[in-house]
């Protein structure tokens, strides 16, 4: 998650209890499980009436109706220009879903996070007027290339492009070796920022605490300078 994103996230109010999602396909229905089943109540649309019918049977939603979603008519009978947040799940179908996310934004919805299938789709999407764009696929990706490749980094916060906070497993090279010991600003430019078990942290150790492999540490600074360290 990057600034811009943060940025989205804070503008939503915790205290919307109301959900719309657009496209019960795979990503569709697993967010409408998720917020059915932590309590609140989602709207489901999709126009495959099978797809509405295996909705309603495993009950992931509150409502689930048929309707086209390209037709504003259709949207503001329903009701779905009211909601605060729509989520726009129509991932591969282009057309369907820029006109979706277009009639949402002119109907008024204050939150339309849209899904992806491609590049271009989200460069349209965010010309058409979505708030937020994700991007499953690529995201998945992205997350699976640094397993495979920094496997001791354990979560990675993206504060632009250029910048990140990463949690990481402590390095062999650093066990035994106290935090003064590292020079972790001289040596590498980043700052640590806590240490500690997956469990508990300790925000801002002491110079003097000693490292031991297994714990783990987070820091922050440029990617250039993460991607030096002994991993």
């Amino acid at each position: 998650m990057n600034l811009s994103s943060l940025n989205f996230f804070r503008g939503l109010r915790a205290e919307n209890k109301q959900f719309a999602v657009i496209g019960l396909g795979r990503f569709g229905k697993a967010v409408c499980s998720t917020l059915h089943s932590l309590g609140y109540e989602v709207l489901g649309i999709d126009t495959d009436e099978k797809k509405v019918t295996q909705a309603l049977n495993d009950r992931i939603a509150a409502h689930v109706l048929q309707l086209d979603s390209t037709e504003p008519n259709a949207l503001r009978a329903a009701g779905i220009f009211e909601f605060e947040t729509v989520i726009v799940a129509i991932g591969n179908y282009l057309a369907e879903s820029i006109t979706t996310t277009l009639n949402l934004k002119e109907g008024g919805v204050t939150h339309v996070i849209a899904k992806a299938s491609s590049e271009t789709h989200l460069k349209i999407l965010k010309k058409v007027g979505a708030d937020h764009v994700v991007f499953p696929e690529r995201e998945m990706g992205d997350s699976l290339a640094r397993i495979l490749t920094k496997p001791s980094i354990l979560e990675r916060f993206d504060l632009d492009p250029d910048h990140s906070i990463v949690e990481l497993l402590v390095p062999e090279k650093f066990d035994g070796k106290t935090i003064s010991d590292l020079e972790l600003r001289r040596r590498y430019g980043l700052n640590l920022l806590a240490v500690g078990r997956t469990d508990k942290f300790e925000i801002n150790p002491q110079p003097t605490q000693r490292l031991s492999k297994g714990e783990v540490m987070v820091v922050i600074g440029s990617n250039k300078d993460i991607n030096r360290l002994p991993i």
